[in-house]
């Protein structure tokens, strides 16, 4: 299965790190798309010695893919059975909801044929989870049956705070995304 991963910029980010190993080792091919803040948590060159594959970092950057340079979003989007956001930040999901295409991550999920599944594993602070304008999102992009919300978690948080809002582990993660692209 061919499994392109967004990483959004959270503290989370690390925990995409052992979805896309866990993802390689259950022989799977990945591509990882990573945001501009997300480089500030865990590098590119982390996640191209996990899957031996180039990171999409930038829309219109180096070429990483068999395309014209400029569209690799575009053949990224056609390869791929399955996406995962994760972790998927307030931002990112507001973005996504709004159809705004202002990186290579959005760029690319505005690129992906309709039929291919797209899982949201998000991950935030408690209040920011409860916040209604995130909420809203994520039932506007329910609401358009091609996306699965993979629930946070209930945890401590890196910020201290107790409560929902901690990445799903990445097993279950996974588990989604085999589960999800096995359907396609």
């Amino acid at each position: 299965m061919n499994i392109v991963l967004v990483v959004t910029g959270g503290i989370a980010a690390y925990k995409s790190c052992e979805v896309a190993s866990a993802a390689v080792k259950g022989g799977h091919e990945v591509r990882v798309v990573m945001t501009p803040s997300a480089t500030n948590f865990v590098g590119p060159l982390t996640f191209e010695a996990l899957t031996k594959s180039p990171v999409m970092l930038e829309t219109f950057g180096a070429n990483n893919g068999d395309s014209a340079p400029g569209i690799d979003h575009i053949e990224w989007a056609k390869w791929a059975d399955v996406v995962c956001i994760a972790p998927a930040t307030a931002n990112f999901i507001g973005k996504l909801a709004c159809g705004l295409a202002d990186c290579a991550a959005s760029t690319l999920l505005m690129a992906i044929p309709i039929g291919v599944p797209v899982a949201i594993a998000p991950a935030m602070n408690t209040q920011m989870w409860f916040h209604p304008v995130v909420q809203r999102n994520l039932g506007w992009l329910q609401a358009l049956d091609r996306y699965t919300i993979i629930a946070p978690v209930d945890k401590r948080l890196a910020c201290g705070d107790t409560g929902m809002g901690g990445l799903a582990s990445p097993e279950d993660i996974l588990k989604t995304v085999s589960e999800l692209g096995s359907k396609s």
